[in-house]
């Protein structure tokens, strides 16, 4: 294989990893949005869960 070749597979093995790499980061952030978002759910749901406890004696 000759240099410009070599070069030019690297180049693209280059670019191959830097789009799995956005791609990767883009995943990332999504799902930390939807594990906030689930979190942000919950707490609205029952604002008022263990607030207050029913004693009987």
């Amino acid at each position: 294989m000759d240099i410009a070749a070599a070069s030019i597979v690297m180049n693209q093995n280059s670019l191959a990893l830097a789009a799995s790499i956005q791609v990767l980061s883009l995943a990332k952030e999504q799902a930390k949005q939807q594990g906030q978002d689930i979190v942000n759910m919950l707490k609205s749901a029952q604002p008022n869960l263990g607030q207050t406890i029913d004693i009987r004696v």
